[in-house]
């Protein structure tokens, strides 16, 4: 039996389907592109080295015997960069069936962006954020369609710091991340509760804790390092790791399914603060105002 069918427990076919992917160009990432690919579906991914980039589409088109597999380049850390990006996509594509919201990065020392935002929170709440908001009439468009935010279970224990949520106090680089992971979880809950009756969905997951190079700046402290090997010896290939983004992309078992954390291909009950609507609301509200400073006399 083909990975492509194990992981959705079906035959799973994507011919039609326009995907986007962000951060692609390894890990579950990678993967997720490639069996999706494989699947049928056109597949579009972002990335930041175009050197890798170009290598790595041309590896997805082999696999997938078609050479519907295109990129996009930009940097998540960069609000400009996201909106470029976006009206990329828009001018080269005319439909968006799956967001795949998958890029993620683990920083142990605090830096801001050029939004003047801490990098954690700007690369992996507010990419997710910006670039879901820019392309959501695509997949209203297009409905049914899907929303699939790669979360994780480092939200467990986290809280929003509304009154400090840069962390330029007591700054540290796991609660810097599980922030952004609850965040995660926040706005896929409530994204989900504001796109009832459109035909789109958004569902986030925990794909495992992979064996892959993110993290690899863990390495700064002795309580990181011993955090980061304790971490490594329950790791799992990022083909296991991309089972359910793939599943939550493709599989017509959650058709309909919304507003849910899933892990294993099963949806679980995440740590109780993802459940606050008012937080939700609050930090959606926050996240839009944070990217509404970098719109531009264009947007």
């Amino acid at each position: 039996m083909s990975y492509s069918r194990t992981v959705t427990g079906t035959d799973g076919r994507m011919e039609g389907k326009q995907v986007l992917i962000t951060g692609a160009t390894s890990g579950i990432g990678e993967v997720t592109a490639r069996v999706l690919a494989e699947q049928g579906a056109q597949v579009v991914f972002t990335a930041r080295d175009r050197a890798k980039t170009e290598r790595v589409r041309c590896e997805i088109r082999t696999a997938a015997g078609h050479d519907r597999v295109e990129f996009l380049m930009g940097d998540f850390s960069s609000q400009q960069q996201i909106r470029q990006l976006a009206e990329e996509y828009r001018d080269r594509f005319d439909r968006l069936d799956v967001l795949v919201n998958n890029v993620g990065a683990y920083f142990s020392s605090r830096a801001e962006t050029e939004d003047g935002l801490e990098r954690t929170f700007a690369v992996n709440h507010l990419g997710y954020f910006l670039l879901t908001e820019l392309l959501l009439d695509l997949l209203i468009g297009n409905a049914p369609a899907r929303v699939v935010n790669v979360g994780s279970m480092a939200h467990r224990g986290a809280s929003i710091r509304f009154g400090d949520l840069q962390l330029k106090r007591g700054y540290g680089g796991w609660r810097a991340y599980g922030q952004s992971k609850l965040a995660n979880l926040l706005f896929t809950f409530e994204l989900a509760r504001r796109l009832e009756g459109t035909g789109v969905t958004a569902n986030a997951l925990h794909p495992g804790f992979v064996k892959t190079n993110f993290g690899a700046d863990a390495r700064g402290s002795l309580i990181a390092r011993i955090i980061w090997w304790t971490l490594t010896q329950f790791t799992i290939s990022a083909e296991r790791g991309a089972r359910t983004s793939v599943y939550l992309a493709a599989s017509p078992e959650v058709e309909g399914v919304s507003g849910k954390y899933f892990a294993n291909c099963k949806p679980v009950e995440p740590y109780k603060a993802a459940h606050d609507l008012e937080v939700a609301r609050r930090l959606w509200e926050v996240s839009a105002e944070l990217v509404a400073r970098s719109a531009g006399d264009g947007d």
